[in-house]
């Protein structure tokens, strides 16, 4: 489980994120939506503890990230914006090395490398070196990193963005089946198709703040729109006019209500 409470972080005159409460279960997708620049990418990485929030506070299972950073980032696998791969190192060395650095070795670091790759589709390319991946497979091994030591919860930036049909249904059914596992999957996308195709809960953010928060349904029930697209401009139009934002019922707090109103 992720918890976000009244988080803040500032790049000189820019605030980035801007008092920001959320929260992410465990057994369910929530999905971070909003423009460019709204505070997604440093949130994630706040979570993840590469950087240090300005105020407020983040748990992951109970643990402050800023207090046990290491504890906390045992417990969760992140899929960056940027892949970051080393390009003279193949596929499964990626793996097997980030395995390495979670603690794991011999056959049943070995044993998990195997299992990745077979769940990925990765045998084609497993032992070639990444330079010259093309993104679908850059992402795969990616995932593969964030995966390989079965972590409770997951931080994921543009899951299926550079994927084929057949690569991002394989993505999708394995985070529908870690969601059914119980692990809690906190996700960004800029596909409203995907969000809906995914997501329990969607927390809709901009300028650093959540100004909507719910199930697609309530969302929906809301704006009096079907389309996803609509629902998420109509967050944003209501927020730039200073309306009140809507936050479902199912969400705890009157704190987030405050962040949004």
């Amino acid at each position: 489980m992720i918890e976000i409470s009244s988080l803040t972080k500032a790049f000189g005159k820019v605030q980035a994120v801007n008092g920001l409460t959320l929260e992410a279960r465990d057994g369910q997708i929530t999905g971070l939506i909003g423009p460019n620049g709204a505070g997604k990418s440093t949130t994630f990485r706040v979570v993840f503890g590469l950087m240090r929030p300005d105020g407020g506070r983040v748990l992951v299972d109970g643990i402050d990230v800023t207090a046990g950073r290491l504890e906390a980032q045992r417990r969760i696998g992140a899929l960056p914006d940027v892949r970051g791969l080393y390009s003279r190192l193949t596929a499964r060395e990626h793996i097997r090395y980030f395995g390495q650095l979670h603690g794991l070795e011999g056959p049943a670091l070995e044993a998990r490398v195997g299992v990745l790759i077979e769940m990925l589709e990765m045998d084609g390319f497993a032992d070639r070196r990444a330079r010259g991946f093309s993104r679908g497979q850059e992402l795969k091994v990616a995932l593969g990193r964030a995966l390989v030591h079965e972590p409770s919860n997951l931080i994921l930036d543009e899951p299926t963005n550079g994927l084929d049909v057949v690569s991002t249904r394989a993505v999708r059914r394995l985070l529908r089946e870690m969601r059914d596992a119980g692990h809690c999957i906190l996700l960004s996308s800029h596909l409203m198709s995907e969000v809906g195709a995914l997501c329990d809960r969607l927390v809709i953010i901009d300028r650093g703040r959540a100004v909507a928060a719910g199930s697609p349904e309530e969302l929906r029930a809301w704006t009096g729109r079907d389309d996803l697209e609509e629902v998420y401009l109509r967050a944003l139009d209501s927020q730039a006019a200073g309306l009140p934002g809507f936050f479902g019922a199912g969400l705890s707090g009157a704190g987030l209500s405050g962040e949004g109103a």
